[in-house]
């Protein structure tokens, strides 16, 4: 079995990752191989530096992030350039992770899948995790120390939440549910896709 999770930034996507994994599904994190790809020495690095220049790459030699948020999100043309150099080999990546999982479950815990055809297609189910725009806002101000604008500069960013409720096969409303409440729900959705596949 093979389900690509997403949800926004904020929507508690990485809480409902990890209850997945203490039921037994292999976690292929997509953001996670992202971080490694951009970290001083990863694959990515040089390829970044030739395609945004010496300035995009922070003094540990890693990607500025910060540097790169703020270009990517006032020019569409640069994040196409972005994501034209790190998609292809965080797929790569991923579906080698997949791969040495076994027999396992995989959960491809992918933020852009409602962006990808690719993403989409090597998954058997879908599943979104949603909230409340507000609530996204809190909990990265929370977490984060961003402030509240520059939270909802990422949604504007990101696939409208209609949208990837609309490619889901299942969603998970996380508003206001108490941790024991989404893990239920979580646990109810895996034993039945579980149950669907033997």
């Amino acid at each position: 079995m093979r389900i690509g999770l997403t949800g926004g930034i904020g929507s508690g996507k990485s809480t409902v990752a990890a209850r997945l994994a203490a039921l037994g599904a292999a976690i292929v994190d997509t953001d996670a191989i992202a971080r490694e790809l951009t970290a001083a020495g990863g694959a990515a690095i040089e390829a970044l530096r030739d395609a945004f220049g010496a300035r995009a790459i922070a003094a540990d030699g890693a990607l500025d992030r910060a540097f790169m948020r703020a270009h990517v999100f006032v020019d569409a043309a640069a994040r196409r350039r972005l994501e034209g150099i790190l998609h292809p080999m965080i797929a790569v990546e991923a579906l080698r992770r997949a791969d040495a999982a076994g027999a396992a479950p995989v959960v491809f815990d992918v933020p852009l899948l409602a962006e990808s055809a690719h993403w989409r297609a090597r998954v058997q189910r879908v599943l979104v995790v949603d909230c409340a725009e507000s609530t996204q806002v809190e909990r990265v101000v929370r977490r984060s120390g961003w402030s509240a604008d520059e939270v909802r500069r990422v949604i504007a960013q990101q696939t409208p939440r209609a949208r990837r409720r609309a490619i889901a096969d299942a969603v998970i409303h996380n508003d206001g549910l108490p941790l024991d409440a989404l893990h239920a729900e979580v646990d109810a959705l895996w034993a039945h896709w579980s149950a669907a596949v033997l």
